[in-house]
């Protein structure tokens, strides 16, 4: 880079004022490449966080607080602080994550080689207390036409980003207006949809680029609960997709009931998996994912995967065990997905 681009990264934070002093370094160890602005949203946190906050910004000029006056749940907290930056590009960054050392730096290089990329994401491992040691040698980048990246991500029907690694461009942020607030639970996901729709996808490959921490308050998508959120939540993204952008979608007719089957299939998948896996506590609401996926796609009733989660559901009923060809299913499926969680380490999609 010739010039050292701006980076707002935008800190959203409701009782994570102990995970605070951590985060806010990863992002100032970014600075001998990048010109940084940090902006602190306090959500109003009773736990002291906005204090913690206001100490920070106190020893660093780059940093600046703003405190919600009341509580405005985390889209608003999110939409608030990102109308508040200045700089080239954007970072959405949860309290409680990290950046990767010189992560911005390398996002900003891909950003500034290639203008028509409209935001930048890479591989982003979870961890509890510390991050793993970080992987900061550059293999290659990546860059795809929005379509190209639309068509593969509805051919697989679920987020392939984190969050806490994007960098995006400002300008294609504020075209889009922000994290939208019909969408709760996925607006991140809608949200990298839609800037595809506006420019290319960039990703850089072979590092870290952030670091997604997982403890008690985030791990709900492991429990029935939060599989069903998510799943409901994919839908409801892609159908505001499909309803806000047509436009600008590649063959927005053939898109929608392709991504629409995908994602009715998958509901079979995860029913038919918790009863090979014996996962009694998500098998009981078997007949809920059967339902999610008949009325996402009526025509998965007619497929053999229908069939074969209707023939899980009543040997269950029935108290008759699991099949040998059931544990061999368990097997395969867990092959299949290290696979595919290899691809996606290696590759992003």
């Amino acid at each position: 880079m010739t010039t050292r681009p701006t980076v707002s990264v935008v800190i959203p934070c409701y009782n994570y004022g102990h995970f605070l002093p951590q985060c806010v370094a990863s992002v100032q160890s970014q600075g001998d490449q990048v010109d940084l602005e940090i902006i602190i949203v306090d959500d109003k946190s009773p736990d002291g966080s906005v204090e913690v906050a206001y100490k920070l910004a106190a020893d660093d000029s780059r940093i600046r607080v703003i405190a919600n006056e009341v509580n405005k749940r985390h889209i608003a907290t999110y939409n608030t602080g990102l109308d508040a930056a200045t700089g080239d590009y954007v970072v959405l960054l949860s309290a409680d994550d990290l950046l990767a050392p010189g992560a911005l730096g390398r996002a900003c290089a891909l950003l500034e080689a290639h203008p028509e990329v409209g935001f930048v994401y890479g591989f982003c491992p979870d961890f509890n207390e510390q991050p793993p040691p970080p992987k900061t040698d550059v293999r290659s980048w990546s860059v795809w036409s929005g379509e190209e990246w639309l068509a593969e991500l509805t051919r697989r029907g679920h987020n392939v980003v984190m969050c806490p690694e994007v960098v995006m461009r400002t300008s294609v942020y504020r075209e889009l207006g922000g994290y939208e607030a019909r969408l709760p639970a996925t607006a991140d996901f809608y949200l990298w949809m839609a800037a595809a729709t506006r420019g290319s996808v960039g990703r850089v490959n072979g590092t870290d680029q952030a670091y997604y921490r997982v403890h008690g308050n985030n791990m709900h998508i492991e429990q029935y609960a939060g599989v069903y959120t998510d799943m409901a939540g994919r839908r409801q993204a892609f159908d505001v997709l499909f309803a806000d952008h047509r436009d600008h979608l590649p063959d927005p007719d053939r898109l929608e009931p392709a991504v629409r089957r995908v994602l009715a299939k998958d509901a079979l998948v995860l029913a038919c998996r918790a009863y090979d896996r014996g996962d009694e506590k998500m098998f009981a609401q078997a007949k809920e994912f059967m339902d999610f996926a008949a009325e996402t796609d009526s025509s998965v009733k007619d497929t053999a995967l229908w069939r074969a989660t209707a023939k899980r559901i009543d040997r269950h009923k029935n108290g008759r065990g699991r099949a040998p060809l059931h544990h061999v299913a368990a097997v395969l499926d867990d092959l299949q997905g290290k696979v595919r969680w290899r691809r996606w380490r290696r590759y992003g999609l």
